[in-house]
């Protein structure tokens, strides 16, 4: 299996790191922004940060898009931030299973890339039980996951 693991660079690039043992057996690739520490990732895909630009949102939606195309994953695997919003998005549009991962950090509040992306997840993970009232019936708790 082709999995895309999508993040940004710094504490949800550490929880997926955290889970790399999961992907061991499959064949993976990374979207991320381009930062001293991503760039020694292997099998990376590196963007400009997103943060609260529309046109650079636009721009990474472009950039994703060419990559999914390209690399035709089957599963999208994701702890946020906002580069997972065009992932699951443009996953949705080609048939591409999810699994979204609430960050560990969010304790009784959603985070926003998890508000945006819940409706095309197709798996929706917290990690603190507290967050499943914030979220509809497609939210599991499954324990501490990172």
């Amino acid at each position: 299996m082709k999995i895309c693991l999508v993040c940004s660079h710094g504490g949800h690039l550490t929880e997926l790191l955290y889970l790399m043992e999961a992907f061991e057996q499959h064949e993976t690739f990374f979207i991320t922004y381009d930062s001293a520490r991503t760039r020694r990732l292997e099998h990376k895909y590196l963007l400009n940060n997103i943060g609260k630009n529309p046109l650079r949102m636009l721009s990474a939606t472009f950039a994703i898009f060419k990559i999914l195309w390209q690399e035709r994953p089957d599963l999208i695997v994701s702890t946020g931030a906002e580069v997972a919003i065009p992932a699951f998005y443009l996953a949705r549009l080609f048939r591409i299973k999810t699994i979204f991962i609430e960050s560990w950090t969010r304790v009784v509040q959603p985070t926003g890339t998890g508000r945006l992306v819940y409706p095309v997840s197709d798996v929706f993970l917290v990690q603190w039980e507290q967050l499943l009232s914030k979220y509809g019936k497609k939210a599991k708790y499954e324990g501490g996951i990172v």
